[in-house]
């Protein structure tokens, strides 16, 4: 079993990892191939389908906004401007098509980024495969992105902590804001506490807006999405953080499969914590959300 897990893991590096550079997506980003395989061909799926839900706020193609920024596996200097105009041309989901299995781009030069929904489906792949075996209790994590069934050993839900979002790239300073409780589902967290740098005196995170061009920069500190798929959860925690608070808000009112947690900082930079009505059911310790406020 551990071997075949394994390979699921493997699967996923070799199909979606920008830092592979023999992956499917390094060679189509490399215009080397069109040709594309069942993994990534799933991902796409979900991708355009929260693509189109989002209006464009989940993206795919900001590949190179993400390495112009430095968060990819090209470090460039800050950019300006200009670049940063001259790149958008190159983004938009709306100038790809899957044809079969060939990707289609409308321009020449575009390139994906699927961090944002690979590993939910890598732990979806092992999630699926330990059902398929009939394992009826487990927990999978991989880069935080977590689907759990069933009870740990010590007999009761899966207990999976949210980190406060304290600045900490090494997260040598973590602490627990809120503890969420799964006996079956998908979690998945994004914040702008972890992978960001400071320019100039300002805080610039990995999490890029492809409408704009440039990082998110809204008020949300960390988004925790609950789905019934961690492909789900890890694509809609990367959304909200895009989109900030209120549109947040008014998104998940229009998807009923995801619950949400949302950390931020309101008008005086002081945290407050925001949540749907389902979420409830989540949290164990919710009687502490007296002094947070809410939903």
């Amino acid at each position: 079993m551990h071997w075949e897990i394994l390979r699921q893991m493997e699967s996923v590096n070799a199909s979606l990892s920008m830092f592979n550079p023999e992956s499917v997506i390094a060679r189509l980003n490399r215009n080397e191939t069109d040709s594309t395989d069942a993994l990534f061909q799933k991902m796409y799926a979900m991708a355009l389908q929260v693509n189109r839900k989002t209006e464009g706020a989940f993206d795919i193609t900001v590949a190179p906004l993400v390495n112009a920024w430095g968060f990819g596996f090209k470090t460039d200097s800050f950019p300006s401007a200009g670049k940063i105009d001259s790149i958008l041309q190159f983004v938009g989901m709306d100038k790809l098509a899957l044809q079969g299995d060939r990707l289609v781009k409308q321009v020449e030069g575009m390139e994906i980024d699927a961090s944002s929904i690979a590993k939910g489906l890598g732990t979806d792949l092992v999630a699926d495969y330990l059902d398929r075996k009939g394992v009826t209790d487990y927990m999978v994590e991989i880069g935080g992105e977590i689907r759990a069934k069933g009870m740990s050993r010590k007999g009761r839900p899966w207990r999976i902590g949210i980190d406060k979002p304290i600045d900490d790239a090494t997260g040598a300073m973590r602490e627990i804001e809120m503890v969420v409780e799964l006996t079956s589902g998908a979690l998945a967290t994004s914040g702008n506490y972890r992978n960001y740098y400071i320019h100039d005196g300002k805080k610039y995170a990995h999490t890029i807006n492809p409408a704009t061009g440039y990082p998110a920069g809204q008020n949300i500190l960390s988004a925790t999405i609950v789905a019934e798929d961690c492909m789900t959860a890890d694509a809609y925690a990367t959304t909200f953080m895009v989109l900030g608070v209120e549109k947040a808000k008014l998104l998940a009112q229009s998807i009923p499969q995801i619950e949400y947690f949302i950390i931020y900082a309101d008008n005086n930079g002081q945290q407050k914590v925001t949540y749907s009505k389902g979420m409830l059911e989540y949290l164990p310790n919710r009687k502490t959300l007296a002094i947070l406020e809410n939903p």
